[in-house]
């Protein structure tokens, strides 16, 4: 996402003419899309972004069952479950 916000500022300095991005060649001024997009397929290749999404998913989930648990009155510390064996 960096890539893609530093390109479009590049991008956007480069058209308007501003500061020194303006003396820069497009082909300059255009890298931070080819990263970005070599970022995008890494991630996709790698599982990286599906396994930000469990991790997202999890948390959520585990703080919806901690929520549902505190409002029945039945939730005890993560410290006291763990020296019970428990999760």
């Amino acid at each position: 996402m960096w890539f893609l916000l530093l390109g479009l500022l590049a991008v956007a300095l480069k058209y308007f003419e501003i500061g020194f991005v303006a003396q820069w060649d497009w082909w300059i001024v255009l890298i931070p899309f080819a990263l970005a997009a070599a970022w995008w397929a890494w991630a996709d290749w790698s599982g990286y972004t599906k396994r930000k999404v469990v991790e997202r998913e999890n948390a959520r989930r585990q703080d919806r069952i901690d929520r549902q648990r505190s409002n029945l009155g039945l939730l005890t510390s993560r410290s006291n479950r763990r020296r019970r064996g428990g999760r």
